[in-house]
């Protein structure tokens, strides 16, 4: 069995072998005959805005796999601020928790493209598996971990160095990877054996195997870590897993073909993605029960929320936009068009960056920061030498303070 996470919308009762047959149709790609189609009709392209120093702020990054590129959107504006070139058939997205650095699967390129946010510029190019998919990152963000479609196998990066550090083989067809919140285990969905991978993250080691619905595809851990969502593609249902137990204690039907599923911020809620169904249902997750259901663009494929929780921002890939919607209406309130066959998708506060550096001939040997203007203290800062230079990043979007001012501690 092959996975049905990339195929064209087709007919109402189109089966499973059809579904099947068509895994890379969404791309117009037959992986296993080396053909290489971009298929799925593409909106016009939007003229790219070249890379540049971002403002601090909230932002979606979204995957353009029909563009080769990555749309960096404002979220307080709903306007697109940067279009970042990156390898091939761009589909994953991940973000690093301190909001510096964005990680993009190139599944055609067999590559994860690495982004600085602050200056929306790809730093490195990391080699990987075959048909990297999926990636995450770990909540210390010292790890990421990607799915190798092609290969069968999980990448594990070290994002110190920007390379490949170990390899851990999986079930077949691994599609897409979620982290834990306490960062002690990564959940992997294996699309063509119907089952979960369990990655003991301390020894990068498989300990166990859950079985789930046909085809899974989404995967998604509460922010509590009590419980995961997976959805399955070719049952239309999410099977919920008791992560004390690595068993499926529920399973919630939901609509034609679920693809994608995200958490709200405070847990109470969870959107799925139908592909085939062009909907989101969204789960009470008290109850595991859909409580709605909201109509989106053509194959809506991935969720991302707004820090806040108050907007979702869904991938419509054969639309060629995005559906922002309201979650305490749950209705679309706006949709942006920015990049071709639009995939992945992140949000992410992008912190304010300060640097002291050293004088020529001097060695920093330590730093730190003052705060002036009746400043409060940021809600997330880090301190950290940057070669020469002691740098200071503080994430300010729910603090009042007005000036940060970095020193370094240098050698005479």
């Amino acid at each position: 069995m092959i996975s049905c996470r990339r195929w064209l919308p087709g007919p109402a009762g189109l089966d499973s072998d059809t579904c099947r047959a068509s895994r890379w149709a969404v791309r117009g790609r037959a992986l296993a005959a080396g053909l290489v189609l971009l298929g799925a009709a593409a909106l016009p392209a939007t003229a790219a805005v070249p890379a540049h120093a971002a403002t601090p702020g909230t932002f979606a990054y979204i995957a353009n796999a029909g563009a080769n590129t990555v749309s960096v959107i404002n979220v307080a504006t709903n306007t697109l601020t940067a279009t970042i070139p990156v390898g091939t058939n761009p589909e994953g997205l991940a973000v690093s928790p301190d909001g510096t650095t964005a990680y993009v699967t190139d599944s055609l390129a067999n590559t994860v493209s690495v982004i600085n946010t602050t200056t929306n510029t790809v730093t490195a190019t990391i080699p990987v598996g075959t048909n990297p998919f999926a990636v995450a990152v770990t909540p210390d963000g010292t790890t990421a971990y990607v799915t190798n479609i092609g290969s069968n196998n999980v990448s594990v990066i070290d994002t110190a160095t920007d390379t490949v550090t170990a390899t851990i083989p999986v079930g077949t067809s691994p599609d897409t990877v979620a982290v834990s919140p306490d960062g002690t285990t990564a959940y992997v969905t294996n699309s063509s054996s119907n089952n979960v991978s369990v990655i003991d993250t301390a020894t990068d080691t498989v300990t166990a195997t859950i079985p789930v619905g046909t085809n899974p595809e989404g995967v998604a851990f509460t922010p509590d870590g009590t419980t995961a969502y997976v959805t399955n593609g070719l049952a239309n249902t999410v099977s919920v897993i008791n992560t004390a137990t690595d068993t499926v204690t529920a399973t919630i039907p939901v609509g034609n073909v679920p693809q994608g599923v995200a958490f709200t911020p405070d847990g109470t809620t969870a959107y799925v993605t139908n592909g085939l169904a062009n909907t989101v249902s969204v789960i009470n997750t008290a109850t595991n029960t859909v409580t709605n259901t909201i109509p989106v663009g053509l194959s809506p494929f991935a969720v991302a929320f707004s820090p806040g929780g108050t907007r979702a921002y869904v991938t419509n890939t054969n639309a060629g936009n995005i559906s922002v919607i309201d979650t305490a209406t749950d209705t679309v309130t706006t949709t942006l068009a920015f990049g071709a066959n639009p995939r992945g998708a992140a949000t992410v506060r992008v912190p304010a960056v300060a640097t002291a550096t050293c004088p020529a001939g001097h060695v920093i040997t330590g730093g730190g920061y003052q705060q002036s203007g009746g400043a409060v203290p940021p809600a997330q800062v880090t301190d950290r030498p940057v070669g020469n230079s002691w740098q200071v990043l503080a994430d300010n979007q729910s603090t009042n303070y007005t000036n940060v001012t970095p020193y370094a501690v240098c050698a005479p």
